[in-house]
Formats: C-alpha cells, structure tokens, sequence
C-alpha cells in the first residue's frame, strides 16, 4: 500500500504561483510513475503531469506546458507541482497518484491521494 497526502492549494489571483506537494509513505520502493491530475467542477479527471520515480523523466499536458514544472525531493518522499501563471481555467481538485507499471492514463494509477483545491480568481 501506499498513503499519498496533497498540499499547497489555496486560492490564488490570475497570474500568480502556488507550490502543490505530494508527500508519499508506505510501499513507496515498488513506484514507478508520480502523477498530477485535476478535476474541475462538471468536468472529466484530466491529466497534468507525471514523473517517473527512477529516472526523473517527466511529462505535462500541453494545457500547463511552460508554466508547471513537476520535481522530485528523494529525501522526503515528495513531489511537488510548481504553478506559475495560474489562470482561471487552471481551478480544480488537484490529485497525486502513483503507479507501479508504466502509465497511459488514469487507470494505471493505482494509489490516489484525496486532492487539493485549487482556485485561480480572475
């Protein structure tokens, strides 16, 4: 099993950053990928970013390209989700997840923090 708690949301202005973490514990040694994903309000789960816990290759939605940056802290067992240029459309539940297999989509995530919310005002 692995426990994942998200943190840092809060309510931003448009333009402005916020720094989610996502800290892991348990039977974190059998990860594979860390993912970011969202949900806003009415609308499908959609992919963020993801990174892999070996390698440290990472990937992002073309939606957040250029203004999120996904990291990696060893010591801590955290990932963070860096948002720079936050823009209303960005306002969602923002969840971690880990996969133990290689990741095409949600459904090869098998461990789910809760979330974090996350709005930008316009």
């Amino acid at each position: 099993q692995v426990q994942l708690v998200e943190s840092g949301g809060g309510l931003v202005q448009a333009g402005g950053s916020l720094r989610l973490s996502c800290a892991a514990s348990g039977r974190i040694f059998s990860t594979y990928d860390v993912g970011w994903f969202r949900q806003a309000p009415g609308k499908e789960l959609e992919f963020v970013s993801v990174i892999n816990w070996s390698d440290e290759r990472t990937a992002y939605a073309d939606s957040v390209k250029g203004r999120f940056t996904i990291s990696r802290e060893n010591a801590k067992n955290t990932v963070y989700l860096q948002m720079n240029s936050l823009k209303p459309e960005d306002t969602a539940v923002y969840l971690c997840a880990v996969s133990t297999i290689p990741t095409l989509g949600p459904t090869d995530y098998a461990y789910w923090g809760r979330g974090t919310q996350v709005t930008v005002s316009s």
